[in-house]
């Protein structure tokens, strides 16, 4: 079992490869206003945004039926703008792709000697940190208006100036003027609707709570595909990028449904078979994290969410109009190919706990070996059988 990767001691990374801080500040400014709202229904949203968090990790405990779910305190809960979540954002990939940066720096350092590339500090390796930070800021920017939550596993191995709070663990962020543009479009009940949106987010808390051992996990199998990705690439920079928005985006959950065909992302710059191994190894731990927090959030009745039903109806139904740009940038990202985790990750969960129950399926958290492959994602009984339950 991977227990530990070189990426959990997270030194700052090269200053030369992204500029972060330019990134955030891209982001901020690109990120399309919010809903109009007064100071009094600012303050109102936040601390009910606050309230139905608390509120659903006992709902999460009963339907998941893991102890980790009594007592969470290793995490951050946050509801923030859209600025926050992009900021919050630059600083995970910060911490993902921090061995992979320094591995790009390093293969441009020699080839730097021989003059084929920019040395690292030098105005032409400054210049493409630059450009990096911007394209990765207008990325989030798009994102920043498209993410209702998100929780974050890697917060507490970013570095943080005095000023910032500092997570023990995790970070969940529920992006406030996301979710009340989805409510009011939707024209569904706010407090059942946040509500909703919050079993699905603390179901991730929840998740890496009872599996401590998956954050460095996650870590070494990124370092793995960026390691891979490095040695193989001509064009490291458009490769970078693309992990980060495939890789960083993960754990976002989209707001809007569909499931067109994956076209233009990171998975067409793959060829080699170890990074194909790669990326499918981090596919199916997408699909089951996504999955099992849809099953959890679908688990819920009228007793807990009194209009789920017409929630889930309409929240589907959302996106069937949208334009062509947007379709060309969410093609462009990959966010349609993430759907499909949504969907493919959840019947791998009900089908398992169909066969085994819950008690069963949560033998998943266990190790790191107990988790599915891509194949038996879409083939619950061979994760059974291996499992020998």
């Amino acid at each position: 079992m991977t227990q530990k990767s070189s990426s959990a001691a997270v030194a700052p990374a090269p200053p030369a490869m992204v500029n972060w801080e330019l990134a955030a500040r891209t982001a901020a400014n690109l990120a399309p206003a919010g809903p109009a709202l007064s100071g009094s229904e600012i303050s109102a949203a936040v601390e009910n945004l606050r309230l139905m968090a608390e509120r659903s990790v006992p709902h999460v405990h009963e339907i998941s039926r893991l102890e980790a779910a009594r007592d969470l305190h290793d995490s951050q809960v946050l509801v923030v703008d859209r600025a926050s979540w992009a900021k919050a954002n630059t600083q995970s990939f910060a911490v993902m792709l921090d061995p992979v940066l320094r591995a790009v720096a390093a293969k441009q350092a020699g080839a730097s000697g021989s003059g084929s590339a920019p040395a690292p500090g030098s105005p032409g390796a400054a210049f493409g940190a630059t450009v990096t930070g911007a394209q990765l800021g207008g990325a989030l920017a798009f994102l920043s208006s498209k993410v209702l939550g998100q929780y974050d596993p890697f917060a507490a191995l970013a570095p943080t100036r005095a000023s910032e709070p500092h997570a023990a663990g995790g970070r969940l962020l529920l992006v406030a003027p996301n979710i009340i543009t989805v409510e009011r479009e939707l024209k569904v009940d706010p407090s059942d609707f946040r509500l909703w949106v919050c079993l699905h987010e603390q179901t991730h808390r929840v998740q890496f709570a009872a599996a401590p051992w998956l954050r460095h996990h996650m870590l070494a199998e990124i370092e793995k595909l960026g390691a891979l990705l490095v040695g193989d690439s001509e064009n490291l920079g458009e490769r970078l990028l693309q992990s980060a928005k495939q890789l960083g985006g993960k754990h976002a959950k989209d707001t809007n449904g569909g499931e067109e065909p994956h076209r233009g992302s990171v998975l067409d710059l793959l060829q080699d078979p170890a990074q194909k191994a790669a990326l499918s190894h981090l596919t199916a731990v997408m699909s089951l994290l996504e999955g099992h927090a849809n099953v959890v959030m679908d688990g819920v009745d009228k007793s807990i969410v009194p209009t789920v039903r017409t929630i889930r109806q309409r929240f589907n139904n959302r996106g069937k109009d949208r334009g062509v740009i947007e379709k060309f940038m969410r093609n462009l990202m990959g966010l349609d190919a993430k759907m499909r985790q949504y969907s493919d990750g959840a019947k791998f969960v009900r089908d398992t706990v169909d066969v085994v129950g819950m008690d069963g399926f949560n033998n998943v958290w266990t190790t790191a070996e107990n988790l599915p492959t891509e194949k038996e994602i879409h083939n619950a009984r061979l994760w059974v059988e291996r499992m020998g339950l």
